[in-house]
């Protein structure tokens, strides 16, 4: 299209909108004359007919009575335009001017500038310097924002789009709105402020009235808007002294491609030395030249049952979008492929750890019966049936690799617990490993009473004489004779089952026989620390438990490789927790709570964020906070203390004390958050209740209400801003904990929901974890 029908198309655009003749200054009679002299230098003497046929045309518009017959003489003059005769332009400024669009676009779009030239052999993975323009100076500062290569340059994304596509005559524009509007220059200067700086103003009109648009600190502009000349102007409206303006818009001369106004325009992330119209100008050269060059891996099929652009579509639409519905479909699209092959990846390990045989166990019927009904308690239904999953996992010769999860207090220590006295029944050996002392003590405590039904059993793995189960604790404080007796027990099988930490997957520890490795809260180990417990035995079978209710976009997105059971039902007779939310200057009224639940026989956790006070964080701490309760708020009461940085045995003595309810009020930081069970204990004070996630929160709420007397949960916030009030609100109202864990996904991310950035955490650019059907779609074409 050449320069002169592409004017006038937009002019033409724009009189549609109202029918009123103002599309610019003195009618579409007036703009005669500009077309006639510009159409006749672009197509020769030979189109002097048509030429003069538009201009009649645009001469005899302003005498139309009606807007049914302006529109219809507006119909008519596009439709000759459509029908132009061959330009007489040089073939190298038509080059330079407007090469042809990319075949069968969505919608038309204008020209694409020239292709970015490139040095010979330059490919995908050839660094940006291959692109003109380009130096080792800006390269240097391309790769700041994570950009090497010409591949990267097309897989960097806009954080957002400004919509400066909405046209409007300034009669009509209104204080506030992003707009773009098409003007001529009527006045232009600059001058100096009183502080040194420049202003440059230019007085526009388009014919429908006038408006002033000032640049700061901006004096070149001078040179480059001059009176009489047309621009297009995109930018939000403001005002001043009663008048609306434009304060540095984004400006460009109508002749040329509009990459900065009139249409969604990128705004893409910059740092010092990278300003936004020279990075859009490089993007929209290399997007033109080199999304063309893309291989496109989703098969066909793929893309026509998902409903899915093609590749180079997609690439060129996520930039510079010809519309909203394009930019969603391309953004879709580009999601889509990061799901997928994440998921290719997960089936693939799944595929994989299958295809190695491991040791299916003879499970004894008898064994899991007397198990059973050893119990002080029934299972749930919930529990029964992860029970039979577990079960078939480990009769198969296909190793188990399943994901527990359930809410906090939903029994699934009890289902481990099980799966291993039935890998000991088999002849084999069980570990555990949990990420904290304090909960591997309380796991090693547990099991130990839940096995000691078990009667002696044959020799085991060639040993002599019946003997009971051995069960055995290792974490880092275990140390000296101790420590090497569980090393030579595992070593020799007479050891059955140990629960540790980290101290498990030592290079001293190995074991005669291991079928089975038991993870606790596996999201706060890496993938290595994992795999490590897994090597020491012939391909175990793996049960990694978790009481962070997961939700599904998660599972499926990091998880994807394993089975999944789920406990979604609470035992029998456990009393919801009642949680309230409290403002800091409710304070009194909640300690006034705590000191009457104490006296009636019941215990209290208080948690705070901090060990100790911090210069940069005002949040309450521990150490500090237990001694003004201490001495101040509760000096007739038993108090203890418990954070992360005392040794083993004093939080081991700690946590007895507050057990045998030798203590009435355990001060404490998030170490409490899991593996702690009290019964006794009815009341979580929670101190700046914000600065923990909802899933966290939750863990913590979970600590009470084991029992059989009523519990509460007291949330106090240390910030009043509506978006800690609407997440704390949240926990107040439901004792779900996947619906906790899935607000708290959408609100945190997966990473801060996790607690940590893990290794191998898939790095999303345009994907969001929480959207549950996208993961699922792309997970069902990659199988």
């Amino acid at each position: 299209m050449t320069m002169p029908i592409k004017k006038l198309t937009k002019i033409l655009r724009l009189e549609a909108e109202k029918h009123q003749d103002r599309a610019v200054i003195g009618g579409l009679a007036r703009y005669a004359d500009t077309w006639l002299r510009e159409a006749g230098a672009a197509f020769g003497p030979e189109a002097a007919g048509w030429v003069q046929g538009v201009a009649d045309r645009l001469r005899a518009y302003s005498n139309l009575p009606d807007p049914a017959t302006r529109r219809k003489a507006l119909a008519a003059l596009s439709e000759m335009l459509r029908a132009a005769p061959p330009s007489h332009i040089p073939r190298w400024r038509e080059q330079r001017e407007a090469t042809p669009a990319p075949p069968a676009p969505p919608r038309a779009r204008p020209a694409p500038a020239p292709p970015a030239p490139v040095r010979e052999r330059a490919g995908l993975d050839s660094p940006v310097t291959a692109l003109q323009g380009v130096g080792p100076q800006q390269a240097k500062r391309l790769a700041k924002l994570g950009i090497r290569t010409i591949r990267d340059m097309l897989y960097f994304f806009p954080r957002r789009h400004d919509d400066y596509s909405q046209l409007k005559p300034i009669n009509r524009i209104e204080y506030g709105e992003e707009v773009t509007i098409i003007a001529q220059v009527w006045d232009a200067g600059v001058r100096e402020t009183r502080g040194g700086g420049t202003l440059f103003k230019a007085t526009l009109s388009d014919g429908t009235g006038f408006v002033e648009a000032t640049w700061f600190n901006q004096p070149y502009l001078a040179d480059r808007i001059r009176r009489g000349q047309q621009i297009v102007i995109s930018g939000r409206v403001d005002e001043y002294l009663g008048r609306l303006c434009f304060n540095s818009p984004q400006w460009e001369p109508l002749e040329k491609e509009l990459l900065h106004t009139a249409r969604l325009v990128p705004v893409y992330p910059l740092t010092e030395g990278i300003s936004a119209k020279w990075l859009r100008r490089l993007m929209k050269r290399t997007v033109d030249y080199w999304s063309k060059r893309l291989p496109d891996h989703l098969p066909t099929s793929v893309r026509q049952e998902a409903g899915l652009l093609d590749l180079e579509t997609a690439i060129v639409q996520a930039h510079f979008p010809d519309s909203k519905d394009l930019l969603e479909r391309a953004r879709y699209r580009l999601a889509f492929d990061e799901l997928f092959v994440l998921q290719i990846g997960l089936l693939r390990q799944r595929y994989l750890y299958r295809s190695v045989p491991g040791k299916p166990l003879p499970v004894d019927k008898a064994t899991l019966r007397d198990f059973i009904r050893g119990l002080p308690f029934e299972l749930t239904r919930a529990q029964q049936r992860a029970l039979r999953q577990i079960v078939a996992d480990l009769r198969s010769h296909q190793p188990m690799n399943r994901l527990l999860q359930g809410d906090v207090g939903s029994g699934k220590t009890v289902v481990a617990a099980a799966a291993m006295a039935l890998t000991v029944a088999a002849g084999a050996q069980a570990a555990m490993m949990a990420p904290t002392e304090i909960l591997a003590e309380q796991h090693y405590q547990t099991i130990s009473r839940l096995l000691e039904w078990m009667p002696p059993s044959p020799p085991l793995r060639g040993g002599s004489g019946d003997r009971r189960p051995t069960i055995r604790l290792l974490t880092g404080s275990v140390t000296g004779r101790e420590r090497t007796e569980i090393y030579a027990g595992l070593a020799d099988g007479s050891v059955d089952v140990v629960v540790g930490t980290h101290a498990l997957i030592q290079e001293g520890v190995q074991f005669k026989e291991l079928a089975l490795v038991v993870i606790d809260e596996q999201h706060r180990f890496g993938v290595r620390q994992r795999a490590a417990l897994r090597q020491k035995g012939y391909n175990p079978h793996l049960l990694v438990m978790t009481a962070t209710p997961i939700p599904r976009s998660l599972e499926l997105t990091l998880w994807g490789h394993l089975d999944v059971s789920v406990i979604d039902e609470m035992p029998p007779g456990r009393k919801p927790v009642v949680t309230r939310l409290l403002l800091p200057t409710e304070r009194e009224r909640a300690y006034a709570f705590v000191r009457s639940q104490i006296e009636k026989g019941r215990q209290a956790f208080i948690i705070c964020p901090l060990v100790e006070e911090s210069q940069k964080v005002e949040a309450k701490a521990a150490v500090d906070e237990y001694k003004r309760l201490q001495k101040h708020i509760f000096p007739d009461l038993r108090l203890g203390l418990l954070h992360g940085r005392m040794k083993g045995e004093e939080k081991e003595a700690t946590m007895a004390r507050f057990a045998r309810g030798e203590l009435d009020i355990l001060v404490a930081t998030s170490v409490v958050e899991v593996g702690i069970d009290v019964p006794n204990a009815t009341v979580m004070l929670i101190e700046g209740a914000d600065r923990f996630g909802l899933a966290q929160l939750h863990q913590f709420r979970g600590r009470v209400g084991r029992g059989e007397h009523a519990s509460y949960c007291l949330l106090v916030s240390d910030s009043a801003s509506p978006e800690a009030q609407e997440r704390l609100q949240a926990v107040e109202a439901t004792n779900d904990g996947f619906t906790l864990a899935q607000k708290d996904l959408e609100l945190r991310g997966p990473g801060e929901f996790l607690g940590t950035r893990q290794s191998g955490f898939p790095d999303l650019k345009l994907a969001r974890v929480t959207d549950l059907r996208l993961v699922e779609a792309a997970r069902e074409a990659a199988r």
